[in-house]
């Protein structure tokens, strides 16, 4: 597995699936990172890994978009559905491919808040397996 799929795999789906260490190690990489650039409260992600809702703040914003356009999923405001496809393994291709085309792009106001609606689309399809890096 890549790290582009496991950063795709932990930011949409991943709950049920293991990854190794180094991998693991790649994902707390990006959500450090992306934390600290966007200047999110990281309990807000813990909240949505515990199964609420994404919230509407700007900063938790920026960090999902931080997140989707260093993992390839995002750019320029659009949301490669191609790559995001292709970074997913067979089974859970099958399983979404239909709700994240049917998502596609969410515009919003700006890019944070397009990658943040986009995610919300997502969620709302799959919240059992949801999960933010």
């Amino acid at each position: 597995m890549s790290c582009s799929q496991i950063i795709m795999l932990a930011v949409m789906l991943v709950g049920v699936y293991s990854i190794d260490e180094e991998m693991a190690e790649l994902a707390k990489m990006l959500h450090d990172n992306c934390g600290e650039e966007s200047g999110v409260d990281l309990s807000l992600v813990d909240k949505v890994n515990a199964g609420a809702d994404l919230m509407p703040d700007p900063k938790l914003k920026c960090y999902i978009k931080c997140i989707m356009e260093t993992a390839g999923m995002m750019s320029e405001g659009e949301i490669d559905i191609e790559a995001v496809l292709a970074m997913l393994p067979e089974d859970l291709k099958t399983k979404n491919e239909g709700s994240l085309r049917g998502c596609g792009t969410q515009k919003g106001a700006d890019d944070c808040d397009t990658a943040f609606l986009t995610q919300v689309c997502w969620q709302k399809a799959n919240k059992a397996d949801y999960f933010l890096v």
